[in-house]
């Protein structure tokens, strides 16, 4: 499975964002997948996950009521709306090799080349 996250870009505080993951080769329909961020000068931390039949999504604290993980067939999103300075970073979307998984990065096997958000004041 390669993915391939897009849908990143420069915005203002407040603004919203639709990040999309897409697979080549193998798809990932039966795949639980994720999304994680990485800022500046941190770690790299999960986001959101969704499992393979869309439901169980699970957020970070700091974006629940704001991000949204969705799936349809071909892709996953990740709605990001009410954007924070400290939402800036690195996205990437990663799958699991099960059909739902956790939020820490050893239950992703499968992981994308990333896609930058930069959220200005």
């Amino acid at each position: 499975v390669q993915l391939q996250a897009s849908g990143g870009g420069l915005v203002q505080a407040g603004d919203s964002l639709r990040l999309s993951c897409a697979s080549s080769g193998r798809t990932f329909t039966n795949n639980a997948v994720a999304w994680f961020r990485q800022a500046p000068g941190e770690e790299r931390e999960f986001v959101a996950t969704i499992s393979w039949k869309g439901g169980s999504p699970t957020y970070v604290d700091s974006v629940k009521g704001r991000f949204t993980i969705s799936r349809d067939m071909a892709k996953v999103y990740l709605q990001m709306n009410s954007l924070k300075p400290e939402d800036t970073g690195v996205y990437y979307c990663a799958a699991s090799m099960r059909p739902i998984s956790g939020t820490t990065q050893s239950g992703y096997r499968y992981w994308g080349q990333g896609t930058l958000v930069t959220v200005s004041s």
